[in-house]
């Protein structure tokens, strides 16, 4: 498989590729339509820009409300071409463009981190309540973790981009989690991802890691708690 027949990946993404993974279909789509899928991976980068602006300008109004800002930090990434297509075939999808926007709605991901469990409510509130987003999909992993202690608020949206001649249409997952949610999912992802543990380990690492996320939700509710006390008390 010769890199020219992947003229839209840099050599370290197709490096990663799997070839077994790769169909025929691919190959043609790959090489053929490589101006299609760069102008929607540019679509997808706009789209996140979108998104991090609603964010930004939501933070600094209400800072003044707050009189701090419910937002830590914000962070965003745009799925690799390696995970895309490992996700695509795993859903046995057709490898085309309209597949993919039809059907892979985390391609552009933004990631807000917040500093008490109340801001992520309060803010995923507010800017769903703005005119232009609508709401595909709500995954609350916060009020309903995952079996392995994972917690975080998701939401798929879709939001307009505004284009040269055009307006467009594009969907992102917003994440939302705390400073401790976001520390916890971190330091998983690094460690689940050890290949060279074995079964025995592996499972006593999975029991330490859902204790470790218990505390740290036990964490956020202490803090909270705090918080709430200390705003009372400035009442």
């Amino acid at each position: 498989m010769p890199l020219d027949l992947y003229p839209h990946l840099s050599p370290l993404e197709y490096n990663k590729l799997n070839p077994e993974r790769l169909t025929e279909e691919f190959v043609y789509f790959a090489k053929d339509k490589s101006l299609p899928i760069e102008t929607l991976m540019a679509y997808y980068r706009c789209v996140i820009m979108e998104i991090e602006t609603k964010f930004y300008v939501l933070n600094e109004e209400l800072s003044l409300e707050y009189d701090r800002n419910p937002i830590e930090s914000i962070k965003s990434r745009l799925k690799s071409w390696d995970s895309l297509v490992k996700k695509m075939s795993q859903k046995n999808l057709p490898m085309n463009i309209k597949s993919l926007e039809e059907n892979i709605y985390d391609v552009a991901g933004i990631r807000i981190i917040c500093a008490f469990q109340e801001d992520i409510y309060r803010l995923a509130e507010i800017f769903l309540r703005q005119d232009d987003v609508k709401l595909i999909e709500r995954k609350d992993y916060i009020k309903n973790p995952k079996s392995n202690g994972y917690r975080s608020l998701h939401l798929i949206v879709e939001v307009p981009i505004f284009l040269q001649n055009h307006t467009r249409y594009m969907k992102a997952e917003v994440q939302f989690r705390t400073i401790a949610m976001d520390f916890w999912a971190t330091l998983e992802h690094k460690l689940r991802y050890k290949k060279d543990l074995s079964e025995a380990e592996s499972e006593i690492l999975s029991e330490e890691l859902l204790i470790c996320s218990q505390m740290s939700a036990e964490l956020d509710k202490r803090m909270q708690t705090v918080k709430n006390k200390i705003s009372a008390e400035e009442r």
